[in-house]
């Protein structure tokens, strides 16, 4: 009787959740970096990969001056080590992509704005297309965090 009782709640509660219980997604985030500033990219890239290494799906988009961390001849503001452990920016968003699958794009008006193509860009690194950033911005559960 007791089990017939727990199997009949076990199959009403994954009914009523869809079986949301039994298999959570992981946390999507996206970061979106537009500073011009080292400290502060350096730290969107430090939080981003925190979040990442907690199990978050990560999505970075640099728009602006924050785009030149993605180029491959970057200015020395994106590639000096800063305090306290002399990591740079780019570097840390290379780290990040390497250690943990996040994926790294430049906002789709940084390039023509540079009058410049992809292949000035870091391997591995493209141009955000607006209507699949737009949805991703929009998927349920993603948090956004603006630098």
């Amino acid at each position: 009787m007791i089990r017939n009782l727990l199997a009949a709640t076990l199959c009403a509660g994954t009914a009523l959740f869809g079986g949301a219980a039994l298999a959570e997604e992981p946390a999507k985030l996206v970061t979106v970096v537009t500073s011009p500033e080292p400290q502060t990219q350096l730290m969107a890239m430090v939080l981003t990969m925190q979040a990442a290494k907690a199990g978050a799906e990560a999505h970075v988009l640099l728009c602006g001056p924050a785009g030149d961390l993605a180029l491959k001849e970057a200015p020395e503001s994106a590639t000096a080590g800063q305090p306290p452990k002399d990591m740079s920016p780019q570097g840390l968003m290379q780290k990040l992509r390497e250690a943990t699958g996040a994926k790294v794009e430049v906002c789709a008006i940084y390039l023509p704005g540079k009058a410049a193509d992809a292949s000035v860009l870091l391997d591995g690194i493209t141009v955000a297309k607006p209507p699949a950033m737009a949805a991703r911005l929009m998927e349920p559960g993603t948090r956004v965090m603006n630098f």
